[in-house]
């Protein structure tokens, strides 16, 4: 059986899923260990640093993915996520990345795990993945 769940609640997810796709037009995919301990995607990082957890210091501010959700009537070219990703470069906003299979069953659609461009970025958020 299968059941298609579309929610930001993602303690829902950990708890009763398998696999996760992340967005609407899939930006990764993976079972759900791998997406929770190892994300990949700007927008799942940062979905995932938005969560508070019991081991976070009193006051932390959490993660918040700035800008707004584009209108579908008239999306950004290149990668949807590009106006509100921390690790734009050109090619984002010129074209749009090709999904990529970065480990057994996880693939990611983002410009930072194509082969020929991975070197163009420098990740500066640590991943928090949840345990």
């Amino acid at each position: 059986m299968s059941v298609l769940m579309i929610t930001h609640d993602l303690g829902v997810i950990a708890e009763v899923s398998d696999d996760v796709v992340v967005v609407g037009k899939a930006v990764e995919y993976a079972d759900v260990v791998t997406i929770f301990k190892n994300p990949r995607h700007p927008y799942t990082m940062a979905l995932q640093n938005s969560i508070p957890r019991l081991t976070d210091k009193p006051g932390k501010k959490l993660e918040v993915i700035q800008g707004g959700i584009p209108d579908p009537l008239t999306l950004p070219s290149g990668c949807k996520f590009h106006p509100r990703c921390k690790f734009t470069i050109d090619l984002c906003k010129k074209k749009e990345p090709e999904l990529e299979k970065i480990e057994d069953n996880h693939i990611v659609r983002c410009w930072m795990y194509n082969k020929d461009r991975a070197k163009d970025f420098k990740i500066e958020q640590e991943v928090v993945g949840i345990t």
